[in-house]
């Protein structure tokens, strides 16, 4: 049986962590490039999602500071992580690369391109053994 598809919190957060640890905010404005926009993380999501993460062993602490009178820790992807997210990006990648494959297998009719290619000097048209499409 193969492993559940990651959640887009999840995939974004350990993509945004793949090149460089990140505080909280940091990652919050990283989401928001990474989607262009399209996801507003919260800071309840954000958080609860960096506490199950840690649970997980997909990323750790690198380090603790106290900046303006407030901790703030710098979040890093661990080698499960990445590997977790190298498995999510493959997955992903197979799965785009199918969708391509079967969009242009169909034609702007909608219709299926199947068949042989026929045709003289009026045109060129595909056959199959219900008819001939143009």
């Amino acid at each position: 049986m193969t492993e559940r598809a990651m959640q887009e919190p999840t995939l974004l957060l350990l993509t945004a962590l793949a090149d460089a640890p990140r505080h909280g905010y940091a990652l919050i404005q990283e989401i928001d490039a990474i989607s262009d926009g399209r996801v507003k993380m919260r800071t309840g999501t954000l958080y609860g999602a960096l506490d199950r993460l840690l649970q997980q062993g997909l990323i750790e602490v690198a380090a603790e500071e106290v900046v303006d009178g407030r901790a703030r820790r710098t979040y890093a992807l661990t080698e499960d992580g990445r590997g977790a997210l190298t498995v999510e990006a493959e997955r992903l990648r197979s799965v785009a690369l199918e969708a391509e494959r079967r969009l242009a297998a169909v034609r702007p009719s909608g219709r299926p391109a199947i068949g042989k290619v026929v045709g003289g000097a009026a045109g060129l048209a595909f056959t199959n053994s219900t008819g001939v499409f143009a």
